[in-house]
């Protein structure tokens, strides 16, 4: 490409457009399903799931063949598992995108645009005018 400095800006914008459309689609049609439900408990006018993390049974077995390490490392993976679902996924990808174009648009506005060199008739590319 002929100036770095374009190319890295629209590839940076294409991320950064294609990347937020799709955090906000996932954002929208992201639903409040847990497949891990015991079951549901009514109180204050609403139903709540029951979680397995929830029932004091639940984690009093983990911990009689675990340990504590294995109570700690299934919320781990419960907290890490949840990061890539419904709207926590939307966040995401929105901040990996974010990150991204950063990225990309940090250098294009760090890089020059047209290298020269101190030698006379010579540019950095390694050419000879």
């Amino acid at each position: 490409m002929k100036n770095r400095r374009t190319f890295l800006n629209l590839i940076g914008s294409i991320i950064l457009l294609v990347g937020l459309g799709s955090a906000f689609l996932i954002h929208r049609t992201a639903g409040d399903e847990s497949k891990d439900v015991l079951g549901y408990e009514q109180g204050n006018g609403s139903v709540y799931p029951i979680n397995p993390g929830d029932s004091k049974k639940f984690l009093r077995d983990m911990e009689l063949y675990g340990g504590k390490a294995n109570v700690l490392m299934d919320e781990f993976r419960r907290w890490f598992v949840g990061l890539w679902q419904g709207e926590s996924l939307a966040l995401m990808v929105g901040g990996i995108t974010i990150f991204i174009s950063i990225g990309l648009f940090y250098p294009a506005n760090h890089v020059p645009s047209n290298p020269v060199s101190d030698i006379a008739n010579k540019d950095n590319r390694g050419r000879t005018h």
